[in-house]
This record gives structure tokens, sequence and C-alpha cells, in this order.
């Protein structure tokens, strides 16, 4: 059994991608060819919004985004404490101070009474200027949004969703990646939308932010002359072949997998029901695009004896994440390390991740629930 079965997901799509690629490969345009500037525009009349910028990957998404707002040495960024590194590793290398933020139990997303409580801290201490927030779209789940964004707006934050896991989601029919001022996300190749390497995205409606992103991505040049360069910039293009094997999985993706996905989850949810675990939950009026099947074991379940069960029946498991960001060696001696955030704490101890994806079978399911029940 595959965590995320992108061998099943190739051979189904084999066709098209194998065109797709040959099609790259007779043209020669390997960087910046026609299949980048469509992906682009499907992407943004997907998501919502008026521009999308490709470029190398997540990570740099998310930099590019606070380039553009100029975001560096004072700010304070409030960043969730459970996540990838990147999202505090980004605003930290630009110079600002991310402040990591508690989550809610049951969402995995940052909580928005514990972000106030944050913000509040941070403006009397007086120290940092408060200048954004990096919400997380957590295991396809978009963040709670309807009440970030008035929180942003009261404290004139500006706000950045890391939807690297969150794209395909959605509250009341709008979609991730559009919730922010900007909006990012990730195409590693397990992502709900995933390439064949690294890519990334960066979403906006705004004009100014969006001729910016896409001057620092290549090297700060100007919008006529790639050798007349207006800035300092970063090289991070999305390359030809990448776009094109998303255009065929965007397809894919839209038509059936993210239909798949929750098909999957719901699965798990009936057959989990009173085995004793927690199991994740999305607000009515959400859509997950399930990036990741979470569950919460019970406390002083040995985690790693469960996972050597799982194993030795051939099924896989990841945890994400093992360790808070605020206490990540990264961040140890700043301020950044200094956080309240009690539940991710407990979280990192608990969290495990069962096999997902639109091509997980209800035999499959029926195997790891078998496991987990005997282990």
């Amino acid at each position: 059994m595959e965590f995320r079965d992108l061998k099943k997901q190739y051979q189904v799509l084999k066709k098209d991608i194998d065109a797709q690629i040959s099609d790259v490969a007779e043209s020669a345009h390997f960087i910046s060819g026609p299949q980048v500037a469509e992906l682009e525009e499907k992407l943004a009349s997907y998501v919502g919004v008026q521009y999308c910028i490709s470029c190398a990957n997540g990570t740099d998404a998310l930099t590019l985004a606070l380039m553009a707002w100029g975001v560096g040495p004072g700010d304070a960024v409030f960043v969730s404490d459970f996540t990838f590194f990147s999202s505090g590793e980004c605003p930290a290398a630009e110079g600002a101070t991310p402040i990591f933020v508690d989550v809610d139990r049951r969402s995995y997303n940052m909580d928005p009474a514990k972000l106030e409580e944050a913000v509040q801290k941070v403006i009397a201490e007086g120290k940092y200027t408060p200048k954004a927030v990096v919400a997380v779209d957590l295991y396809g789940l978009p963040a709670d949004y309807t009440r970030l964004k008035p929180l942003c707006d009261k404290y004139h934050l500006l706000l950045l969703e890391d939807g690297a896991q969150g794209f395909g989601g959605s509250i009341n029919g709008k979609m991730a990646c559009s919730f922010g001022d900007i909006g990012t996300t990730s195409f590693f190749p397990a992502k709900p939308l995933g390439c064949y390497g690294d890519g990334g995205a960066v979403f906006t409606d705004n004009d100014e932010w969006a001729a910016l992103i896409r001057s620092y991505a290549v090297h700060g040049k100007s919008k006529t002359n790639k050798y007349d360069n207006l800035r300092i910039g970063k090289n991070s293009r999305l390359d030809t072949i990448q776009a094109a094997i998303l255009l065929t999985k965007l397809d894919a993706f839209k038509d059936y997998e993210l239909q798949e996905v929750n098909r999957v989850a719901n699965l798990y949810q009936n057959a989990l029901q009173g085995c004793g675990y927690i199991l994740p939950e999305v607000p009515e009026e959400f859509v997950s695009s399930w990036a990741q099947y979470t569950i919460q074991l019970p406390k002083g379940t040995d985690r790693s004896a469960l996972q050597a069960k799982l194993k030795s029946k051939n099924i896989p498991s990841m945890v994400y994440y093992m360790i808070p960001m605020h206490l990540q060696k990264a961040f140890a001696g700043t301020d950044s390390a200094v956080a309240d955030c009690p539940v991710t704490e407990e979280l990192c101890g608990t969290v495990l991740s069962l096999p997902m994806g639109p091509y997980v079978t209800e035999e499959d399911v029926e195997c790891v629930v078998k496991a987990l029940t005997e282990a």
C-alpha cells in the first residue's frame, strides 16, 4: 500500500502526461514555455483571483509574497505553531520575527482567539511592529478565515494564506488560496495538486503586488526587458515540463480527484467511529482537499510501536508534525522560541496520518482500520 499513490495516478493519466512531456521536449521551450502562461491562467480562474504567478516551489511562493510587502527586520509575523518549517522560516529569512500562535485542537489550524492574544501581547511589549499573519490550511482544510480576516483588519495586518496543503479546499464555495491578501500553494508531488518535482504559485488580486512578485521571481527584472534589473530578486521559475504535467493533473483534480479524496475521508470517518481515536472535523460550509487524513491517538499510546505494527502489515503512516515550530532548534535563543502553545505540543505527540488520496480503495481503508483495531 502506498501512503499517497502517485504510481497509480501516473498509470491513470499516463497517456496525457506523456504527451504533454513529449510536446515540451519537441518544442525545446523548457523555460517559460506557453504551458506556463496557460497553467497560470487556469489556476487563477479555478481559485477565483485575478493573478497567478508560478514559481519554483512553495517556500519561494511565501518568500515572494513577503518580499512584495517589504517584510523585514523589526516586523512581527504571526505564524501557526503546528505546521511545516517553511511557514516560519520564510519570514525569519527576511529578517522578521515569527511569533508562533497555537492552533485549534480539531481543525489543526490557527486559533483566532490565540492570534488576538499574541497580537495584543506584541503591541503591549512594543518591541516589534505587527505586520502580517501566515495562516496555514493544514491537511487540506482552510483555516477559519471568517474569524481570521476580521482580526487582521482590526489590527491592520496583512494576511498571507499558506495554502501549500489546502489547494482545492473551500469555504461557502470560495476557494482556498483566495482568502488572504496574498495566497500561495506548493506543487510538491505529494500535495493535493502535485507536479513531478518542485513547484509553487502565488495568488492575488492586487495589481502592484502581482507585478512586484513577477519581477522578484526572475532576478528583479523589468516588465519589458529581463536584462534590465530594477531590484534584487530571485531565480524562481516553474519549469515548462512541470507546468505541462500540472495542466493534465489539474483537469483530473477538478473532474474527479477532489471528489474522490472526500469519498475516502468519509470511509475513514465512518469506519473509525467509536474506535477511540479523535477524528478530523470539517465544519459545515467547509470543504477539505485532504492533503492528509490525520487522527489523534489516545494519550499514552506508543506511536512508534503502533507505526511499526502497521508497517509490518505493509501499511505506511506518517507524523506531521512531531516538533512545534517554537521548539525547533533554528529558533532557539530567539524571541520566536517563547510561545504559549499547549495544544500544538500535545498534538505533536498524538497525531498520525494514514494512507490517503483519490486512488485509495474501500478495501484499503478496511485494511487500515482492521490493522488499527488489532493494534
